[in-house]
């Protein structure tokens, strides 16, 4: 090793002396034979000239052959009905690796070495996805929710321990909005691996109800008046809906404290709540008339006298 590379910027010397030496022969070559050093120079411009030509020609395809395949892709898209978001997503990342090949090829044609040019790339691409691992997880998690569709923007579903309805879905994560107008925010990695309950991915729904009367009352008759309590509510289905059945009522328990009765209706899904809570309103308000009681938490006490 020679003294002169141990020295700060031995590289950056050893360049500009490789450059001097070649200006002082090309200076001599043009002095002592001029028209030579021409034909040379006029030769190598000519190869240029030839490869800058055969670039631009490469570009100018794979530019209109990116066009035409966008165009192609957003056609499929239309044709599929594909979610705005994942045919966006797809299409510009087409675009992009396209765009980057065309360039790769673009230069190779001018004949510069490409090999180190890709290296670079592989390389500064593993960084970014091992910086971004996580952002990474949630791309790949916003395409499966998009491809398979769980939910859909105005869905209402229960997800990660929130509750709420479904206001858009993007690439990387998904917005829910509670029923207290609160707004969460929802990685689709963690969403994607996780459970979804999706409460309106069915047009009807099944509304349980469970109601407790007093000891000694006449349970065919109770079955009877909370069938015309449900049968009233025009919101109710019967079985001549599809998906649905007629309402259910039958005695299910002999509690400790009640006579427990199991009422099972099917509503549409947007009625659920509402069928849900008039009807619990109009069974609280008309039972007790009918001669229905609810009954306390009660205890018998029997007291032995020694």
């Amino acid at each position: 090793m020679t003294p002169l590379q141990l020295l700060p910027g031995a590289d950056t010397v050893n360049v500009a002396d490789s450059a001097k030496v070649a200006i002082q022969n090309m200076v001599t070559g043009v002095v002592n034979n001029p028209s030579e050093v021409l034909t040379e120079l006029t030769d190598k411009a000519i190869q240029f000239g030839l490869k800058l030509l055969a670039a631009i020609v490469i570009y100018s395809l794979g530019a209109w052959f990116i066009k035409r395949v966008k165009k192609i892709l957003q056609r499929i898209f239309e044709r599929k009905k594909t979610e705005t978001t994942l045919a966006t997503f797809i299409s510009s990342l087409a675009s992009i690796s396209l765009t980057v090949i065309l360039i790769i090829l673009t230069i190779s044609a001018l004949g510069v070495n490409t090999t180190s040019l890709a290296a670079l790339l592989a390389a500064g691409g593993m960084a970014i996805g091992m910086a971004m691992s996580g952002t990474v997880q949630n791309f790949a998690g916003g395409i499966m929710l998009l491809a398979f569709k769980p939910f859909k923007a105005g869905d209402f579903i229960t997800a990660q321990g929130y509750t709420g309805t479904v206001e858009s879905v993007s690439i990387v994560s998904t917005k829910l909005i509670t029923t207290d107008n609160r707004v969460i925010i929802l990685p689709n990695g963690a969403l994607s691996n996780g459970n979804i309950d999706n409460y309106s991915a069915k047009p009807v729904r099944r509304v349980d109800f469970k109601f407790g009367f007093e000891y000694g009352i006449d349970a065919d008759k109770c079955i009877q008046e909370l069938k015309k309590i449900v049968e009233a509510d025009k919101r109710v289905l019967t079985s001549k809906a599809k998906g649905a059945s007629d309402p259910f009522i039958v005695l299910s328990e002999l509690a400790d404290s009640s006579v427990n009765f199991i009422v099972r209706v099917w509503v549409k899904s947007p009625d659920y709540w509402g069928v849900y809570f008039d009807t619990i309103k109009s069974v609280y308000s008309i039972m007790p008339d009918k001669g229905f009681g609810f009954p306390f938490p009660q205890m018998d006490v029997h007291m032995k006298q020694n």
